[in-house]
This record gives structure tokens, sequence and C-alpha cells, in this order.
């Protein structure tokens, strides 16, 4: 029998390890987003879409690096999931979409998403980590805390 019956899920330990040598005395931002993005992106079956989007401006946001089809160019601060996650600064967590107020579809085939800010060092936004699955519910409180640590890992060092 051809193939694997159980979806690839990320190992968090091991990809905080691969992420963390990877990038090593790395302090571009973009590099580390790079990498970031495509480490996650190819660790487990349920991420559809894995990226980034800066913070550019007061109250905005554009595209940085991602792995999957293309994404929304810019997102303003007060719009969608990734906005929400910007303006509160906090983790959002949605099993479907459809229900989120404002929601932005940049695919037509997202069903949920976790989206989560990222910092540098002192507190400062430097945009969020959006992570879209086809699949309802795809997410748990579990990735949030693991992702949530391993972008700490990652940006926190940087100025």
């Amino acid at each position: 029998m051809m193939g694997n019956s159980h979806p690839k899920r990320v190992d968090y330990p091991e990809i905080a390890q691969t992420i963390a040598s990877l990038t090593k005395g790395e302090d571009d931002v973009i590099a580390l987003m790079a990498t970031f993005a495509c480490e996650l992106h190819h660790a487990d079956d349920r991420f559809d879409w894995t990226g980034f989007y800066r913070v550019v401006g007061p109250e905005l946001m554009k595209i940085g690096p991602y792995q999957g089809s293309h994404g929304c160019l810019v997102i303003p601060f007060d719009r969608g999931v990734c906005g929400a996650a910007a303006s509160s600064r906090k983790t959002q967590l949605v099993d479907n979409v459809e229900e989120f107020p404002g929601h932005i579809a940049c695919s037509s085939t997202t069903r949920s998403e976790i989206v989560l800010p990222v910092f540098c060092k002192d507190d400062k936004l430097l945009g969020v980590l959006d992570i879209d699955s086809n699949q309802p519910a795809a997410f748990t409180t579990d990735d949030q805390i693991a992702l949530e640590t391993l972008l700490k890992l990652v940006f926190s060092r940087l100025e």
C-alpha cells in the first residue's frame, strides 16, 4: 500500500530545533520570516497558507514572506482576522472563517485560521503570522501555545 494514511502534523519541539539552527545569528527580519514560514508550512498537512503580514505604517500591514497561493497584499488593522490579531495584540483562533465578522477572503478554500502577533524586543509589534487551513477547526490551543513560544524564540531578540 502506497502513501501514509495519517496526515502529517508538526512536531513542535523538532521544528523549534530546526528553525533555531537555521536562523542562528541571523538578525534580518525578512530572512527570519522566510525561513520560519517555509519550515512551518511544509511540516503540517493542515497548513494551506503560512506567512507573515508586516507592519509597514500606522494601523497597516503588507504581505511578507509566505508559502502557498497568493495572499492579500495589504491588510489594515481594522479588517479581518489578521487585523484583529494586530490591533488586539492577541492570537486569533478561528474555527470557521465564515463566522468571523469582517473576514477577508484571500482564498475561497480557507475554512479556519490561526493568526498570531509577532513581537520583537521591547514588545514592539512586527506583524502577524497567519496560518490558513482548508479544514474547519484545524487549530487548537496546543498549536497556539507552541506557535507563540516558537515566535518568541526567533523574533524576541530583534531590535
